[in-house]
């Protein structure tokens, strides 16, 4: 196992995989932008290092800087999380090089993977069903023959990249210079490969994904789907699993199609098998993730695992230390992506600073976040602040739970997509498990909001109490106060505090 470990991301996910590290007797390494400075992450690494400005261009995606500051350290592993430079090979190649091992697959088999066009035919050879689509465009009239053939509605599609950037739909011919022009454009700013391609646009399906898991001793494991259909502009908002449309013959059959497509790949590590199921529940593939997904929690949830400690299980060569016939699972589990963003603006992102948070517990949830209060939300990143997910012994616990826990996550100073969340979990087509991929659009209602009203109200007052009761706590007790034992208590537990952190904090200067 790794003696040192650089997470090489930011906010709630580099605080999970630096809690797997702190498990498994890692010491973990942070790196941080300047606006993120007092970030949680940052202060709850062994070592944290400034890499450069908020822009991420200059900071989380300047891979000689990240590799510097990893040789610096003397780490022996880097964790990429999700987002930033988690698909990117040439990273996964730059660590190779320096000798680090990167905590994920090879760089051979993200670029493989990673360009769409050749996964899909990849996957075509290993058997599995694909969805429609061509070849690599490079002319309009290339891509109007492309359109004929495959039949119109189809998307334009960026060949590299994900997270629903580089996407547009197309119903009719006369739509789709146009389109190709605009996806093309901004898959070249968001991944540096402007290039596209055609695909089937299948309208009424779900958006259904397998989680694998492959270690370097012929091991590759599916860990059950996730359901994915609720979606705003090809991005995911709440998943969950099981899925209420896959029986149980279906997931046995997504599963081998996983573990098929992973040997097909000579897969390393954890990676997601995507499929869209048409109303018939006949599933064709999508793509492949090669990462660690937003949503993991979920599998780990309902599977009983803990897919970050098993990443580096994994990547230092171990085998895993379970088999398939081992994976049962159990239970419901639902995420919810918490982001700072107001749905009731056009899901707009919130920027500011958050002056008062209050998270949920209890029985069946989980919070993955890196909120505080006087937290800074800054522009230059993906709005997602948390995760908020519930387990149940079924659907309707896991729902119920959900409710309550969204109910008591107060956030105050920026807007978030809680109350659509709420609304969501209220749909009775939600509470059916009639999802497909237009959930949002035909069911989410943007006017209302005025019984948000009184919920404001709350907050601002829960604000005021708890800097009221802050102010408290730093008063000095009136001579014979019977609160004198509790204060010195206080103060010692402040200062050992203090203490630790001066620790910390001079760990930071000597690296910055």
């Amino acid at each position: 196992m790794f003696r040192k470990l650089l997470v090489a991301n930011r906010g709630e996910i580099a605080l999970r995989i630096l809690r797997s590290c702190r498990d498994l007797g890692i010491d973990g390494v942070a790196v941080y932008s300047e606006v993120d400075r007092e970030s949680l992450h940052v202060r709850y690494a062994d070592e944290a290092y400034l890499i450069g400005p908020g822009p991420a261009t200059e900071s989380y995606l300047n891979i000689p800087k990240i590799i510097e500051v990893a040789r610096k350290a003397h780490v022996d592993a880097v964790h990429p999380g999700y987002g930033f430079l988690a698909e990117n090979a040439d990273f996964a190649q730059a660590c190779r090089d320096s000798g680090i091992t990167f905590v994920g697959p090879t760089p051979e088999s993200i670029r493989l993977l990673g360009d769409k066009i050749k996964a899909r035919r990849l996957m075509g050879k290993a058997g599995l069903p694909v969805v429609p689509g061509s070849r690599e465009l490079s002319t309009t009239d290339m891509a109007s023959l492309a359109a004929t053939r495959i039949g119109y509605p189809i998307l334009v599609k960026a060949a590299a990249g994900g997270g629903g950037k580089g996407i547009r739909a197309v119903y009719h011919a006369d739509e789709l210079p146009i389109a190709l022009e605009i996806a093309s454009r901004e898959a070249g700013s968001a991944f540096g490969d402007g290039a596209v391609y055609l695909e089937k646009f299948l309208e009424q399906v779900r958006h259904v994904e397998v989680q694998i898991i492959a270690d370097r001793h012929g091991n590759v494991i599916a860990l059950g789907e996730r359901e994915c259909s609720i979606q705003r502009r090809y991005q995911k908002m709440i998943e969950e699993s099981p899925s209420t449309g896959v029986d149980d013959a279906l997931r046995e059959r997504l599963m081998e199609m996983a573990v098929r497509a992973g040997k097909a790949a000579d897969y390393i590590n954890v990676g997601t098998i995507e499929f869209l199921l048409d109303e018939d529940g006949n599933p064709s593939f999508l793509e492949v993730n090669t990462r660690l997904q937003v949503e993991h929690p979920v599998t780990e949830l309902v599977a009983g695992v803990d897919l970050v400690a098993d990443q580096l299980l994994v990547a230092s060569g171990e085998p895993l230390p379970y088999r398939q016939e081992d994976i049962r699972v159990r239970g419901w589990a639902i995420e919810c992506r918490i982001s700072a963003e107001d749905p009731f603006n056009e899901f707009l992102p919130s920027v500011g600073t958050v002056s008062f948070v209050s998270e949920p517990g209890g029985p069946g949830v989980r919070v993955d976040s890196a909120l505080y209060d006087g937290a800074y939300i800054p522009h230059y990143y993906d709005p997602l602040i948390a995760k908020l997910s519930s387990r149940g012994r079924d659907r309707p616990e896991a729902i119920r739970r959900m409710r309550r826990a969204l109910q008591e996550f107060k956030v105050v100073g920026v807007s978030t997509n809680i109350p659509f969340h709420l609304q969501v979990m209220d749909n009775p087509h939600f509470i059916a498990g009639t999802l497909d991929t237009a959930f949002v659009d035909k069911h989410f209602r943007l006017d209302e909001q005025d019984e948000l009203e009184h919920e404001e109200i709350a907050l601002v007052a829960a604000s005021l109490l708890a800097h009221s009761n802050r102010e408290a706590a730093l008063s000095p007790p009136a001579p014979g106060d019977v609160s004198t034992e509790l204060w010195r208590f206080q103060s010692k537990r402040s200062n050992l505090r203090e203490r630790d952190w001066g620790r910390r904090r001079m760990i930071w200067r000597r690296n910055t």
